[in-house]
């Protein structure tokens, strides 16, 4: 990369330090304008010492005076006039500064050139300021902007080469008149006397050959101008097409992948303005180049001469037709996304915008725009500009909108606001494929003109693929679809394909892209955590995550078949994770207090050597969004205890931080945290029961029966009525819930396979407990 775009990225400090390096013996808009040509010459091959390096140093000062000049000449309108100006006078400054001693010209600008690099080397040795450049400015901007300079350059020529162009056109019109003069003149000789005919014909002769022949050479002329001016257009157009390739094939695309992304949770896409402002500077030299070609059709209309001509302009105005048409419907996009998995009957929002809508002056006569939601099959047929019968796949409402433009902002855009899909038409499914895996898309299109209806554009473009529910327990498996199309797309695809199966490493990626985005954690998942997760996918015990590497994972083994054993496949069990920590368990996970992704024996292993009362907490193998605890307390009965898992139900009625306070026999957090320390923090206060309204409310409290009598907690002789209720969140299904455990070991989870029954309301079960009358004769039996 440039020295000088690497210094301009300077701050603080550095940047004061380069700017001191410059001043009345050389500026630093010299070192601006001819940053390219003064890095590319050969100032450190000068020995300074030498007095007979002088020719040497003399040929730079000329070379750098000329390169000055070039530059200024280059310069019109009415800020180049300015530049121009300005250019002119460093050029004549330079020239008186150093024409006697031009070795001091290489001197300066060596100790100019060392500083900067070494202040740019420093820099980037700084990884805070290294991480800031490398955003900045990559190569890749850097070409564009030089390539907007040559297409500035290339543009100021041809609008020079036009004018000149026209004014020889305009002599040589008079001059064409005058022979037409000359012409009647002689047709009038006959009517004069012999004697007058013999005087004036010879010169009126002399006059006609000699004009004849100028008009013969300027003609030739005129025809080398306008092939000249069609090819320097064609050279212009061929550049601009180029950059436009970048800007619309390379960086917009690649706009649009990190939209995707983002839709997985990766980071942002970015803003639209540095890329509006390029498709501006486009539109910009098209409309310019586009009028110069339309002059000089002007002057050939004018003036037709036979030749080639003719041809190559019908071939330049059709480029520069076609060049405009691409930059308008490629910059027509979608700069907020529908959401991506839909439910009908709920409102969603989406934004459009066109790149160089305020450039082309689009807003005088603001265009509306319009939504619909198309299947999969009808996105295909309407990139094959194939008929679709302006057919949907479900209804709309809200689906119209103007697009307004922001003064302040330069943009023309059209936000929906209020849209709903109100039905949806699906197809037929194929195979296994379920109502989930179906994608659909929302077609955004509109039409409006340029130039008084000269040109007249047709726009349309496709959001991210839909996949439309209808309840709220299909959300998990329609993101599942989202996320894979979402991650492994690849561009320019017909719609919707993506690949069935993919590597392993690259799922990882998507999976921890999305895992801390939902629990919006800098706590990524680990090497230990996927090795646990390709471990549990592929129903494998390797014991290394370079093993799985080369592996491969289909979308069935993804969503699609249940992991042996288990109702439930892979990403219900993973998004069951993401659930639970992101509603209740994100700062335990934050605080590295959630091991997670370990399996029991695993848990068992890390235990071992730990004191009695060392706990850990993991995600259930069984239970989709459940977390257990497993400790160690050695007794005569085992070593390694598990309580049943916890779920997202649980903890919507009593805490998890509150539930582990409740069990004094959990003291340490593995390896060695005492657990006071980990999570007393989030500990709910104790309120005082007093009675309100004749009533005393209760109190929920956690108990394992097996340590109740051991650790002296609620079984004790004098616990209260709800001290002696085991907890919800650890009692067996309804079946056998009851005041008192008949069961001890059902709090337990010696083998990991305890699952709660969905149709089971815990709190409302509670609340029947503590309303249920008491029975008088047991009150009296008791009593006697």
């Amino acid at each position: 990369m440039a020295v000088w775009i690497q210094a301009q990225q300077l701050q603080g400090d550095a940047l004061r330090q380069m700017q001191a390096l410059y001043g009345q013996h050389f500026p630093i808009e010299v070192r601006h304008y001819l940053s390219q040509w003064i890095e590319a010459q050969p100032w450190d091959s000068i020995d300074l010492d030498n007095p007979q390096e002088g020719v040497r140093a003399a040929q730079l000062l000329d070379g750098l005076i000329q390169e000055l000049q070039k530059k200024a000449d280059h310069q019109v309108g009415e800020d180049g006039f300015l530049l121009k100006i300005k250019l002119g006078h460093y050029a004549t400054q330079l020239q008186n500064t150093y024409k006697h001693c031009p070795l001091e010209l290489v001197r300066c600008i060596r100790h100019i050139l060392y500083h900067e690099q070494r202040l740019v080397r420093e820099a980037r040795n700084s990884p805070l300021l290294a991480s800031s450049m490398a955003d900045a400015v990559t190569q890749k901007h850097l070409q564009i902007n030089q390539t907007f300079d040559e297409l500035r350059l290339f543009t100021q020529d041809t609008e020079n080469q036009l004018k000149k162009l026209q004014q020889h056109q305009e002599y040589f019109i008079i001059q064409y008149q005058e022979s037409l003069h000359l012409q009647a003149q002689f047709s009038q000789l006959s009517q004069l006397s012999p004697q007058e005919r013999m005087v004036r014909e010879p010169t009126l002769q002399q006059k006609k050959s000699s004009l004849e022949a100028w008009l013969h050479r300027e003609a030739q002329t005129l025809q080398q101008y306008r092939v000249e001016l069609a090819e320097k257009h064609q050279q212009t157009l061929a550049l601009l097409r180029k950059q436009q390739t970048i800007i619309l094939d390379d960086e917009l695309i690649q706009w649009k992948r990190r939209q995707q992304l983002a839709g997985n949770g990766g980071p942002p896409e970015g803003p639209l303005d540095g890329l509006q402002a390029w498709c501006e500077k486009l539109a910009e030299f098209i409309c310019q180049n586009r009028q110069q070609v339309r002059r000089a059709e002007h002057l050939y209309q004018q003036l037709p001469i036979p030749g080639p001509i003719e041809e190559l302009l019908s071939d330049v105005n059709g480029t520069v037709t076609d060049i405009i048409s691409a930059l308008v419907t490629s910059t027509f996009i979608i700069e907020k996304q529908p959401p991506q998995v839909l439910k009908t009957q709920t409102k969603f929002a989406a934004t459009v915008r066109l790149l160089v809508g305020g450039k082309l002056n689009v807003h005088m006569n603001p265009p509306q725009v319009k939504a619909t939601i198309i299947s999969e099959q009808q996105a295909k047929a309407l990139l094959k500009n194939e008929s679709t019968r302006n057919e949907s796949s479900g209804d709309i409402l809200n689906n119209s909108c103007v697009m307004e433009y922001h003064q302040a902002t330069g943009t023309l855009s059209a936000h929906f606001r209020n849209m709903s899909l109100k039905r949806i038409k699906r197809s037929d499914r194929r195979g296994a494929e379920s109502v989930t895996e179906e994608k659909f898309t929302i077609l955004f299109e509109s039409h409006f003109s340029v130039g008084g209806n000269e040109l007249v554009f047709q726009v349309k473009t496709l959001s991210l693929p839909v996949v439309v529910i209808v309840h709220g327990s299909q959300d998990n498996n329609a993101t599942a679809t989202v996320l894979w199309d979402n991650a492994f797309a690849e561009p320019g695809r017909v719609p919707f394909a993506v690949p069935d199966k993919v590597m392993w490493s690259q799922l990882c990626e998507a999976l921890n892209m999305k895992f801390k985005s939902e629990v919006q954690s800098s706590r990524g998942l680990t090497k230990e955590n996927l090795l646990f997760l390709a471990q549990k996918l592929f129903n494998s015990n390797m014991n290394h995550l370079e093993d799985y590497n080369n592996m491969t994972v289909s979308w069935a083994q993804f969503n699609r078949e249940n992991l042996p054993g288990r109702n439930y496949t892979f990403w219900q069990w993973f998004d069951g994770v993401m659930e639970v920590l992101k509603k209740h368990l994100k700062p335990h996970w934050n605080d590295g207090a959630i091991l997670g992704f370990i399996n029991k024996q695993q848990a068992h292993d890390l235990l071992i050597s730990k004191p009695d009362g060392t706990f850990l907490l993991r995600f259930s193998d069984s239970e989709i969004g459940g977390i257990t605890v497993a400790w160690k307390f050695e007794n005569a009965e085992r070593m390694f205890w598990n309580l049943m898992p916890f779920t997202t139900r649980d903890f919507s009625i009593r805490s998890l931080a509150d539930r582990l306070g409740d069990l004094p026999y959990l003291t340490f957090v593995y390896p060695d945290r005492p657990k006071e320390d980990v999570f007393s923090k989030y500990y709910m206060p104790i309120t005082s029961a007093k009675a309100i309204d004749g009533y005393v409310k209760p109190q929920i409290k956690q108990v394992v029966p097996e340590f109740a009598a051991s650790s002296g907690d609620s079984m004790s002789a004098g616990a209260s009525y709800m001290e002696q209720a085991s907890s919800p969140a650890v009692c067996p299904p309804a079946p056998h819930y009851n005041m008192y455990t008949q069961n001890p070991d059902s709090v337990l989870d010696p083998e990991g396979e305890f699952d709660l029954d969905d149709s089971m309301d815990v709190a409302r079960h509670v609340e029947e407990l503590l309303r249920r009358p008491i029975d008088n004769q047991w009150i009296s039996h008791n009593q006697s």
